[in-house]
């Protein structure tokens, strides 16, 4: 751990080094493999370069000036501005991490005066906050106020409407990153970003009394999402692995928000081993997993593995460079930079069910299983997606390697998908009644029911019937039990369930759980609807279908071939087994 933040430090410079030559000379940001842009991507840029230059003090850097590079690419973004307007409180703290005195600011200094103006403007804007707007917003405070725009501290203000938006919109106080596509109820990763963004903010905040007052509320929230960390620990060093934003995006945000508890004090001591050692796996695996090793940049996308939507290649470089240099300033100031460590399992076999919001309407929850014999991490998310309609944050237990499903699209991963008028319905996004009891030969059992069905866009169908979802977890094998009733004849034009056989990534796959030659060993224990297993598709050639974490390779679907009526008062069963041979590699 000594040479934990220089680990940091060398990594973030390799990242730079490869990645510096995709800025233009105008400071526009030139694409990597012929991806598409977002356009806000030299705002991440220019906070990465604040980074390096606020823990190196670099000006010159692989024949780069690096003031000159951060005052190009912020005057492109500010002149070249995108639809939304995340990126000003990347653009807000890059400014800040170079001086947060305006006189005194280089790169404020090299600013044409046009961009200046229009700055100010979008600084001073106060637009409407929503659920993905509450860093930038505070961001956008921490500048106005660091660059005398404005006597009026807002921040505050601000971290309070935050912590009000967590706790009006979830009873165990997380973050709900809806943005109103959805039902709600997505309590995904973004709650970690959006607590490790915000404390970036405030360590460039020049009154020191607002932040003492502002940290222990943040506290409580972070330590709910701590608390939550050491659960959701797999072996071979991932961690949280549902949602949108997961794989290497997940792992940063994680082993950020644990390196910013840790510099303030937020882990008591007798848990700081554990803690310590969490993130030494965690960074082992971001590091083996994402970085090339002979050529010392990022990758999240390739042949292989996919990142969804999550942004392109060039920005999740820069935003590596940027979190790594945070990991190596906080780390030389923590406990992470004293003594030797105290070596801790951060793995527990049991389980655990975490309850994010539970209201009238319906239940938000996490079911996590840790299995013994195999070390196996299931994480199964009963959670809303944003009105996305892909397979990350679907009902199932999420395990790479062994449960996977395509990043960033949608097909009914071990979830029944019954078609009716033409809607696809799914028991996935919400459910009353959660529950967790111990099963037969020493199982656990986690069920939810459905009162209303609900579609793939996560609108709520009422009076056609409902879904009861029993899953039993024990060491011998895995079950999952969809049981429909509906309230009056309905016609199912079309039934499916389907499987993706997957394997890890054949360079960045090593320590991963993988399926042995015996696969999953799925067996359909009972089934009313009369489905049958239809001949497995070669998807492996298919770019479409990449996980976060490796290539699927073949899809395996259980269907009927023609129509299914089903009559009121009459239950429809649907049981399937598993028995995974897992192993590592």
């Amino acid at each position: 751990m000594q040479n934990f933040a220089e680990q940091c430090l060398d990594i973030a410079r390799s990242i730079a080094i490869h990645n510096l030559d995709y800025i233009n000379g105008d400071g526009s940001i030139r694409a990597v493999d012929r991806e598409e842009l977002a356009g806000d991507e030299a705002a991440h840029v220019a906070f990465a370069l604040g980074e390096f230059y606020r823990l190196t003090h670099e000006i010159n850097f692989a024949e780069h000036n690096m003031i000159d590079l951060a005052a190009k690419v912020i005057a492109y973004q500010v002149t070249h501005m995108p639809r939304n307007s995340d990126w000003v409180g990347y653009v807000a703290l890059a400014l800040l991490s170079f001086g947060v005195v305006k006189e005194r600011n280089a790169v404020w200094q090299k600013l044409p005066e046009e961009v200046r103006l229009k700055f100010d403007h979008l600084l001073m804007r106060r637009d409407e906050l929503r659920p993905d707007g509450f860093a930038c917003a505070i961001a956008k405070s921490v500048a106005r106020h660091g660059l005398k725009l404005t006597k009026k501290d807002d921040i505050g203000k601000l971290v309070d409407r935050f912590l009000e938006y967590c706790e009006g919109h979830s009873t165990g106080g997380f973050f709900d990153s809806d943005g109103g596509k959805g039902m709600g109820g997505c309590f995904d990763v973004k709650g970690l970003y959006n607590l490790s963004f915000i404390r970036q903010a405030l360590h460039l905040h020049t009154d020191s009394f607002v932040i003492e007052r502002k940290l222990p509320s943040l506290r409580t929230h972070a330590e709910k999402y701590l608390r939550l960390i050491p659960d959701l620990m797999r072996q071979d060093g991932a961690c949280w692995v549902y949602g949108s934003a997961v794989g290497a995006h997940g792992e940063m945000y994680c082993i950020s928000v644990i390196i910013q508890a840790l510099y303030d004090g937020w882990i008591p001591p007798d848990r700081q081993s554990l803690y310590l050692n969490i993130v030494l796996e965690l960074f082992q695996n971001f590091f083996c997993h994402y970085i090339d090793q002979e050529q010392g940049y990022m990758v999240i996308r390739d042949g292989e593995r996919s990142s969804g939507a999550d942004g392109s290649s060039i920005r999740a470089n820069f935003d590596a460079m940027r979190h790594l240099c945070q990991w190596s300033r906080l780390a030389r100031k923590s406990a992470m930079h004293t003594g030797r460590i105290r070596r801790a399992s951060a793995f527990k076999p049991g389980n655990r069910l975490v309850i994010f919001d539970k209201n009238s309407k319906r239940e938000s929850g996490l079911f996590i299983y840790r299995d013994g014999k195999t070390g196996m991490n299931l994480q199964l998310p009963l959670i809303g997606a944003n009105g996305r309609a892909d397979s990350d944050c679907l009902a199932f237990p999420h395990c790479p390697g062994v449960f996977d499903w395509p990043a960033g699209k949608y097909l009914p991963i071990l979830q029944p998908e019954l078609t009716i008028d033409g809607k696809r319905y799914i028991p996935s996004y919400y459910g009353k009644k959660l529950s967790t009891g111990l099963g037969p030969r020493r199982s656990v059992v986690f069920a939810y029911e459905q009162p209303e069905l609900v579609t793939v866009e996560e609108e709520v169908a009422l009076g056609i019937g409902s879904c009861r979802v029993a899953w039993t977890f024990s060491e011998e094998r895995i079950m999952a039990e969809f049981t429909y009733v509906v309230r009056e004849r309905t016609r199912v034009e079309q039934l499916r369930y389907m499987i993706a056989l997957s394997a890890p990534h054949s360079v960045y796959g090593a320590n991963n759980f993988a399926l042995d030659a015996e696969s999953l060993r799925a067996v359909v224990e009972h089934d009313d609807m009369l489905l049958a297993w239809q001949e497995i598709a070669d998807v492996s050639e298919n770019p479409e279908y990449r996980t976060y974490f490796g290539k699927i390779h073949y899809l395996q679907e259980l269907s009927r071939s023609y129509p299914l009526i089903m009559h009121p008062g009459q239950s429809y069963k649907l049981a399937i087994s598993f028995a995974p041979d897992v192993m590592r590699i």
